[in-house]
């Protein structure tokens, strides 16, 4: 029972094939922090960069508007012409700053993860309206967490405020008596400073707040050794299966180099261990392996040769050589060349004189 409870324990770090199932699924990291502090960022950058031309804009459009209030026809025609005239000055103002508060947003979700495209999330799933499931969800370790992170936000972001508003109490009575067009550079500097205290706290918020979703993210991928022995034998094949496979390759490996032997024009061996059948024919580029072995292989080789007159020669050093560096098949590497033809040399010498 305790060998398929640790069979079971989902405790080993998931496999690459786990992470891209899961992100082909959209199960991605995502901190919702992290992106809006991305648009909370983009808006304020915005500001301090557009705000003067925003405001001059809108001003210049609304000051016309209100100078010539008087010729503006009051019929249905003429609002409409008014208001249709109000929406693209006040889009072509604005326009700039809002596409790149987009670009922001955008930017804050790639920087978690690459885009992904995925159904998944659209998939009718029971547990989406399950009450247990949902009261399971409303009580859990990531809701918990969600409803502290929201009370540090208002306590950390409450505390700023006072102190920043607590110093300007006195200006901020006089505010009232002052004129609009005074008030407003007041206004501008104050919350802008007011944004570029928040920009920062919230930069702390969002990383600690990432690295928790990616901490739950990491875990909830972890796998069991059951799972893990799954994936390999879907991704690699039944070890058993595959030692099979193996081992009749090795079998017909075997049966196809033996079948060889009868036509090779030497046999190079180390007495008992080592045995390279080589093959070589007029106008060939060099000799060609058609079969190797060590011990028992290697006897065979011989055995095999002797009863088909193939000459075996000893020669331990070439033999152990050709063993290491040649496959069957292929053609013997160049710097055994000498050797291997001295050998090919008095094997035809050999045979020239038997049948003289």
């Amino acid at each position: 029972m305790a060998e398929q409870n640790e069979e079971n324990e989902k405790s080993q770090d998931p496999t690459q094939k786990r992470l891209n199932d899961a992100l082909e699924k959209g199960d991605v990291v995502k901190s919702q922090e992290v992106s809006t502090w991305f648009v909370l960022a983009g808006g304020t950058l915005m500001m301090m960069v557009f705000a003067g031309s925003m405001g001059s804009g809108l001003k210049t459009t609304f000051a016309g508007l209100m100078s010539n209030a008087h010729q503006i026809p009051a019929d249905g025609a003429g609002l409409l012409r008014l208001s249709g005239r109000l929406g693209v000055e006040v889009i072509a103002a604005v326009a700039i700053p809002v596409l790149l508060v987009a670009l922001f947003a955008v930017g804050g979700n790639l920087i978690q993860h690459q885009l992904v495209w995925s159904t998944e999330s659209l998939k009718p799933k029971l547990s989406k309206i399950s009450p247990a499931a949902g009261l399971k969800r409303l009580f859990s370790k990531v809701a918990l967490m969600n409803f502290a992170k929201g009370i540090a936000k208002i306590v950390l972001l409450g505390t700023v405020m006072a102190m920043l508003l607590w110093p300007e109490r006195t200006r901020l009575d006089t505010l009232v008596t002052l004129d609009a067009a005074a008030i407003l550079p007041f206004v501008s500097i104050f919350a802008l400073k007011m944004l570029g205290f928040v920009v920062v706290i919230m930069a702390f918020i969002a990383a600690a707040d990432y690295a928790f979703q990616y901490k739950q993210w990491f875990e909830k991928q972890k796998m069991s050794m059951r799972e893990i022995k799954e994936e390999f034998k879907q991704t690699e094949g039944d070890p058993m299966i595959k030692a099979r496979i193996r081992r009749i390759r090795e079998t017909r490996s075997r049966k196809r180099m033996m079948a060889a032997v009868p036509d090779a024009s030497v046999v190079i061996m180390n007495p008992t261990h080592y045995a390279v059948a080589l093959k070589y024919e007029r106008g060939d580029n060099a000799p060609v392996c058609v079969a190797k072995g060590m011990d028992a292989l290697a006897l065979k080789i011989r055995e095999i040769a002797e009863a088909h007159d193939v000459p075996v020669v000893e020669n331990a050093p070439l033999a152990r050589a050709l063993h290491a560096t040649v496959e069957v098949d292929q053609e013997i590497p160049a710097e055994h060349y000498r050797a291997v033809a001295e050998v090919i040399g008095y094997v035809m010498r050999l045979r020239r004189g038997l049948r003289h």
